[in-house]
């Protein structure tokens, strides 16, 4: 099943006289379940892309199609309700707040997510349900992506969007968060789409996805994705 379409999508930015073409007439569609990889340099539009996936900035011409729905067309309160409801983000920084405990963090999403997961069986899930009444600063970097991870699941999206979720963390640590992600996508049906520089990460991918200069140069798709063990880190 095709989860995500994308129909001729572009982002401008005008800034004065300067007009910057971030995306132009992207054309794509994503199957549900998939590990999609997504490369490029620096000001590729990469992160423009998962802001537009996200619900968290709009495209300037074209259509984005997500489970059915054109979120393009969505007012400013219905896709809040999208972001809560099908979609969860990951990113380099890991953005837990400070003065809640571990369990407190991930319990936030309750709130706005409809049929959010229980946070506790999550902590058990990445190893980590003994730091439950620890606070983020008492935790490795490793251990607090992990929290970060569970906070994006906690709302049992249909897609999780990550942007250099491994950036930060030694190469030792960042498989433990590549295997969970990868987990996710295997174990749970969950659509894993990761923005990275890393190449290694994309010969795990199922789908890799080339962005430059705001176009789409090429989607592969992968029939025999390594493990992450196979990989050389």
């Amino acid at each position: 099943m095709k989860i995500i379409q994308f129909k001729d999508v572009t982002r401008t930015y005008v800034t004065g006289d300067h007009v910057q073409n971030a995306l132009s007439d992207v054309n794509l569609e994503i199957e549900e379940g998939n590990f999609v990889v997504i490369l490029g340099p620096s000001g590729a539009g990469k992160s423009t892309f998962l802001n537009l996936l996200g619900g968290l900035d709009n495209p300037t011409g074209g259509q984005i199609v997500v489970d059915g729905t054109d979120i393009s067309t969505l007012s400013s309160d219905s896709l809040a309700d999208y972001r809560a409801a099908k979609v969860g983000f990951v990113f380099q920084s890991y953005n837990l707040i400070p003065t809640l405990t571990v369990l407190e963090n991930i319990s936030l999403v309750d709130e706005i997510a409809p049929d959010h997961m229980n946070s506790e069986e999550l902590l058990g899930e990445v190893g980590l349900a003994d730091h439950a009444h620890q606070f983020p600063h008492e935790l490795s970097g490793g251990e607090q992506q992990r929290v970060s991870i569970c906070r994006a699941l906690a709302k049992n999206p249909r897609i999780l969007l990550c942007d250099e979720p491994t950036g930060a963390l030694d190469s030792e640590t960042g498989v433990v968060v590549l295997k969970l992600l990868l987990r996710m996508a295997r174990d749970y049906g969950k659509t894993i789409i990761i923005v990275t520089h890393n190449q290694n990460i994309a010969k795990m991918a199922d789908v890799v996805i080339h962005i430059r200069s705001g176009k789409v140069r090429s989607v592969d798709e992968q029939l025999h994705p390594m493990s992450v063990e196979e990989v050389e880190w």
